[in-house]
């Protein structure tokens, strides 16, 4: 059964598209997180710690794979994120701390949604259905995939997976 799923793991990895592949990280972070979490609130400290040595991992890809020559200005943003992150799993690992867990959970589960979102744009874009009626764009706020008017950087999802 391992074999199996192994092997269905590695086809799915490679036939993914970019953003399918950025997306799987963000689950991956998530999955991990939750873990760690998981093992602190059971006192399974090696389970806390490969949990958020994994989700750690993740982060450190997702930062190294910025592609600062498409958006210098969003790259260090979002290079800015993924180090606040990294610093909420290190110091959730370190002192065994739950909030801390929860915040780079808090922020890990933001930007999977906020990713979902602009996969669907670039879908509907591809298709040539941009500015579909009933079609959310994230929160202005958001740092990572939306300008000062909310819309969504369509160029965003070639930014941290090159390829």
């Amino acid at each position: 059964m391992g074999n199996a799923s192994n092997e269905y793991l590695r086809n799915a990895i490679l036939t993914a598209s970019p953003e399918q592949l950025h997306l799987m990280l963000y689950d991956g972070a998530i999955r991990f997180t939750r873990q760690g979490i998981e093992g602190i609130e059971t006192k399974n400290w090696e389970k806390a710690f490969t949990g958020f040595s994994r989700a750690q991992k993740i982060l450190l890809e997702m930062l190294n794979s910025l592609n600062y020559d498409v958006d210098r200005e969003l790259c260090t943003r979002m290079a800015g994120l993924y180090n606040y992150i990294y610093r909420h799993l290190v110091q959730a690992c370190s002192e065994r701390s739950v909030p801390a867990a929860e915040e780079a959970l808090k922020f890990l589960n933001y930007q999977r949604e906020t990713w979902v979102m602009l996969m669907e744009k670039l879908r509907q874009e591809r298709a040539g259905q941009s500015d579909t009626p009933g079609v959310r764009t994230p929160p202005a706020q958001s740092p990572a995939s939306a300008d000062s008017t909310g819309e969504v950087d369509t160029e965003y999802s070639t930014l941290c997976v090159e390829g």
